[in-house]
């Protein structure tokens, strides 16, 4: 995909960070100047400057959490001969990524590690995370990291942590199905949970292993059995889905992609995933022509990796990218932000189903509401899709519940 803007978070000349968008992303430059370097002493060790610029809202996290990310920061004006600003990075939370040293981990852990609200790091996995911290550790942005290894270290890597991120697992390969995936993950899932359950009972916890419709189900499981289910802190993580969703279209109809927000419904596999394409915004009509490709591509778009990369892996960078933004929305909901939606796969009334992916409210507390209206006015193309979706989602909760329940009588 071709990308023609560039924005960027610089302190003087020097970029923190930059991220290429989509290509008809335009640029909005706001800037803030400082009359003496004095007033601006460092941030992520770069060199002091006289300004700051934020160029556009199109940040990796999207238009809302380039928002955030300006709010992250205490501004503090002093009277002086001219208005001046003091920046304060506002760095609190601790986030675990356990299996940091995959394909998903490691991007996952750079993206996370430049978020401004992040103050701590701790990155696990059975082997190879040392590197991968040591290397991330030069990185000049606040946030402290630590490797963790094994099992023995498990518990130790989440201690005091507020968000557990979970990408563990073996990626799909060319011919693989996600519930070919399903006998190795849920055993890593379980062990993973188990741990959070003991260490941090209370943490916000990212589910990203496949398949996700069964892994969600066996996680709340575990953590039932464990005494400290909470369903408004367990998420499936389906952004992916939304930034394809959001990408595909914006493409498609010549759609500025910043502004684009389709929600996505459902599960995360397949024809479970069903964007819903009449709730795309800003406003846009579709032929049905249009309806039946968009919606087949979004939802073969993982497949349509796994081929491009003939065996070498799967959708990795865009899985890390849509999991750091879904962090970030986390993170931002837990230093208070009253305004943090994304799609999630939780457990929910919407349906007859007790997982569910929909629109949701994030909170300091967690899940704080499910948007409803989402499903309301749907076309019949949306509704034959979801009646649809239904059994086959339907199978793949039983199946994680099955597998949890086994496994704890097996115990």
């Amino acid at each position: 995909m071709a990308a023609t803007s560039a924005p960027t978070f610089s302190v003087g000349s020097t970029t923190l960070y930059c991220s290429k968008v989509g290509p008809i992303s335009q640029s909005k430059a706001v800037g803030v100047r400082f009359n003496s370097k004095k007033h601006l002493k460092c941030y992520s060790g770069l060199k002091v400057a006289s300004s700051v610029s934020c160029e556009s809202e199109s940040s990796f996290l999207g238009k809302e959490s380039a928002a955030a990310l300006r709010e992250s920061f205490v501004w503090k004006a002093h009277k002086q001969n001219q208005r001046v600003v003091n920046l304060q990075p506002q760095a609190s939370f601790k986030v675990a990524i356990l299996g940091a040293a995959g394909g998903i981990g490691q991007p996952l852990a750079l993206l996370v590690k430049m978020s401004p609200l992040v103050s701590v790091l701790h990155l696990y996995d059975i082997a190879n995370v040392k590197g991968v911290a040591a290397d991330l550790s030069h990185c000049n942005t606040p946030s402290q990291v630590l490797d963790f290894t094994g099992n023995s270290e498990l518990a130790d890597s989440l201690k005091g942590v507020d968000v557990v991120v979970i990408p563990a697992g073996v990626p799909r390969k060319p011919g693989m199905t996600r519930d070919d995936l399903f006998n190795i993950n849920a055993s890593i899932v379980k062990t993973l949970i188990e741990a959070v359950a003991d260490n941090c009972p209370d943490a916000f916890i990212h589910i990203i292993s496949n398949p996700v419709n069964s892994t969600v189900p066996i996680a709340a499981e575990v953590l039932r059995q464990k005494g400290v289910y909470d369903p408004k802190k367990l998420f499936g993580v389906t952004t992916l889905d939304v930034v394809r969703a959001n990408t595909f279209v914006a493409q498609k109809k010549n759609l500025k992609l910043i502004d684009v927000d389709v929600p996505v419904i459902g599960g995360h596999a397949g024809i479970t995933i069903l964007p819903l394409l009449s709730k795309t915004k800003p406003s846009v009509s579709f032929t049905e022509e249009e309806v039946q490709e968009l919606t087949v591509r979004i939802q073969n778009a993982g497949t349509e990796v796994v081929e491009a990369k003939a065996g070498a892996g799967s959708a990795t960078l865009s899985m890390a990218y849509a999991a750091a933004r879904f962090v970030e929305s986390s993170l931002r909901a837990l230093d208070g932000d009253g305004d943090v939606y994304e799609c999630a796969y939780v457990q929910s009334e919407l349906t007859e189903l007790p997982y569910f992916a929909s629109r949701i409210k994030l909170g300091r507390k967690g899940l704080e509401a499910i948007i409803s209206s989402d499903l309301q006015g749907l076309t019949e193309y949306e509704e034959k899709a979801l009646e649809a979706l239904k059994p086959e989602l339907k199978s793949s909760i039983e199946k994680g519940v099955a597998f949890a329940q086994k496994q704890a009588v097996t115990a």
